[in-house]
């Protein structure tokens, strides 16, 4: 195991910053991304350039690089310092993890947090969609979604995506979590080989249950309701 100095030194050029600009936003959205091949390929979320006509990724040294918006896209640049992903599997309730990221703005680019992994394997619904993802007690923020989650050998167990927020009410603190390696390797090996992740299939419609209240409301049977339908 590395101590968290001798972490940060070995991994933290290997983190970068996103840059998503979108028509009608003043400025861009800010995010991170991790290094996953020397060649100029770059991990991040999907929903850090979602409807970006245009993205930047900048690099521990400050350097810009323009990016495509497609799937299998990667940057103009060379022998850049790659990441070393190691197996989500192994991880164990209690392991030590860091999370490396650029939260709120590239002003606090680089900054380091640690904690531990409270849960495997946790479901958690988003929009409709159920994700399987790690959780973990490392701080996260705002702009630190599309970064690395490593072990405390350096190594990328997950890529950051949310937290759980709080309201007036509840305070809520330590409950990050983060896509799986596992899950990430095989959507980016796809991606990389097909420039699409196939295998998938979807019903093409978004759905939930049919509450008391929408029951009562508009006199409707038990069932399902349709929320959204996928273009196509």
């Amino acid at each position: 195991e590395l101590s968290l100095q001798q972490l940060y030194r070995s991994c933290v050029s290997s983190v970068v910053g996103i840059r998503a600009y979108k028509d009608g936003l003043v400025g861009y959205s800010w995010g991170t991304g991790i290094v996953m091949r020397a060649d100029g390929y770059i991990l991040t979320n999907e929903h850090v350039i979602d409807g970006a006509t245009r993205a930047a990724v900048v690099l521990a040294d400050g350097t810009e690089h323009d990016a495509l918006l497609v799937g299998e896209d990667k940057i103009d640049a060379d022998g850049l310092p790659a990441a070393v992903f190691g197996s989500s599997d192994e991880l164990t309730v209690g392991d030590g993890v860091v999370a490396i990221g650029n939260p709120l703005s590239d002003q606090l680019s680089g900054t380091m947090t640690d904690g531990i992994v409270s849960a495997i394997s946790r479901s958690i619904s988003v929009n409709g969609r159920t994700m399987t993802l790690i959780q973990t007690t490392a701080a996260l923020n705002q702009g630190n979604s599309g970064g690395p989650l490593f072990n405390m050998y350096g190594q990328v167990v997950g890529i950051t995506n949310m937290k759980m927020s709080g309201s007036s009410s509840v305070a809520v603190e330590g409950l990050g979590f983060a896509i799986p390696s596992a899950t990430v390797k095989a959507v980016a090996d796809q991606l990389l080989a097909n420039g699409e992740v196939a295998g998938r299939p979807g019903i093409g419609i978004t759905v939930g249950a049919i509450t008391d209240a929408l029951r009562e409301r508009y006199e409707l049977p038990d069932g399902l309701y349709v929320s959204a339908v996928s273009a196509g």
